[in-house]
């Protein structure tokens, strides 16, 4: 394995030589045979817009769907959309159910019904199933590629019908057990089917009580339950308990990546599938609603801290002191939200849990809200030579930090319910909230001790 890995690592070291050299012969070849379809993709990605046209027109069109199913939302639907409905069906052809699907959603309908009606009436079938689900369900996200057996043949029979396939879907560990109604009823396991005596039944050896996935779970459920039982693959029904399909381990640990760069960019008001060498222009618009958004917080502040101009035109060293009550207050919220959201993601936070939680977080608070007012309180004063406004500041943080708690907790399950992202909106509405109760709280006394 760690040769392999030393071996694409040189190829493409070889492949960004012979682009930075202009031999284009060279780079098609390495590309076509010296490189794995992730590895071009990767390439791809990685290059500016001009460089990856180029790279895309020269992948052979025997390649270009194992490409194509590497490369990020974005760049599939820029390359699709110049593609003709012939071309995007001969790709499909190639691919698992479960990424056609993907990419076709992201084509416009007349097109993805041009793609449809060009294929054969299985490949279509197959194709409508996964499509007539959400794409980040379990049925968006099931291979309809299974192998099923009635459970009353023998193993010796299960043998010869396996072999008179030429190959047997990727991560089959199991095969899927139905009835004359194709109803799921249990399990057999390759490994079971290979030790045991060929006269024996499915219905002897099978296992039952294998886990299945209603087709309607979220895709974050369902990693969470191949993680839990360290599953390979897993069956996918419907409410009726007919077999739909299967859904993998690598889908899965697509769906933890995509989970993974959804929460790191969304932080920071990004796109998950934002291009790292996107056009100025595009990227400009979307970060400019982030922008816009930011702004009108800060204004917030800005009012805030207006309604305390007199007590601040008095007290010089208020002005000097403000960032650090608004600082603290948001450092201690970010860390309650950040943890309460990944609680969230990982399903270990319920109505029965949350109240210990917030009032576990409240004492947290509570202990370093003194500790760190007593700290400031001593510097302010060091500093000042004011023991009035050493005890303010003290009584700022104290109380910034005690809101912030409450806030970071409680802001994730409120946006939840409201059906919107917390790791997208939770840190602007709390930095909005702790810098407005943060400058509030220390003109406010300021200003009742001062004025």
């Amino acid at each position: 394995m760690a040769q392999q890995s030393e071996k694409a690592r040189a190829k493409l070291h070889s492949l960004n030589a012979a682009i930075e050299s202009g031999s284009m012969a060279q780079v098609k070849r390495i590309l076509n045979s010296g490189l794995a379809p992730v590895d071009v993709a990767h390439l791809i990605e990685s290059s500016p817009p001009k460089l990856r046209k180029l790279l895309w027109e020269m992948v052979e069109k025997d390649l270009e769907g194992e490409v194509l199913q590497n490369l990020s939302e974005d760049l599939q639907s820029h390359f699709l959309s110049d593609m003709s409905a012939e071309e995007v069906a001969d790709i499909a052809a190639e691919l698992d159910t479960d990424d056609v699907a993907d990419m076709l959603q992201q084509l416009p309908e007349r097109v993805t019904q041009e793609v449809l009606q060009s294929m054969d009436d299985q490949d279509r079938a197959r194709l409508e199933a996964v499509m007539g689900y959400p794409e980040d369900s379990a049925g968006g996200l099931m291979n309809t590629d299974t192998v099923t057996i009635r459970p009353d043949i023998t193993l010796e029979v299960v043998l010869r019908y396996l072999r008179r396939h030429k190959s047997l879907p990727p991560m089959t560990d199991n095969l899927l057990v139905v009835n004359r109604q194709n109803e799921f009823i249990g399990t057999l396991a390759i490994s079971k089917l290979l030790v045991s005596d060929p006269q024996q039944t499915v219905r002897e050896v099978m296992t039952t009580d294998a886990k299945t996935i209603p087709a309607t779970m979220h895709d974050s459920d369902v990693a969470h339950l191949f993680e839990r039982h360290d599953l390979v693959s897993a069956p996918v029904v419907d409410a009726n308990g007919i077999l739909l399909g299967r859904i993998t381990i690598d889908d899965v640990v697509d769906v933890i990546r995509e989970n993974a760069d959804h929460s790191l960019m969304s932080m920071a008001g990004l796109d998950d599938e934002e291009d790292t060498f996107a056009p100025a222009l595009k990227t400009s618009r979307r970060r400019a609603v982030w922008l816009g958004i930011n702004l009108l917080t800060a204004l917030a502040a800005s009012a805030v801290i207006g309604m305390f101009d007199k007590t601040i035109q008095q007290v010089v060293a208020l002005a000097v002191l403000m960032p650090i009550v608004a600082s603290m207050g948001g450092i201690a919220g970010s860390q309650v939200l950040t943890l309460v959201i990944r609680g969230e993601a990982l399903g270990h936070l319920s109505g029965s849990n949350f109240r210990w939680l917030l009032n576990r977080e409240i004492i947290v608070a509570g202990i370093n809200g003194i500790l760190w007012a007593c700290v400031i309180a001593v510097i302010t004063f060091l500093w000042f030579q004011d023991p009035a406004i050493a005890i303010i500041i003290a009584a700022a943080i104290i109380i910034n930090l005690m809101v912030a708690a409450v806030s970071g907790a409680i802001l994730p399950m409120i946006l939840k319910a409201r059906g919107i992202d917390p790791a997208l909106a939770g840190s602007v509405i709390l930095t909005t909230v702790t810098d407005v109760v943060g400058f509030m709280s220390f003109l406010g006394l300021a200003t009742l001790f001062y004025l």
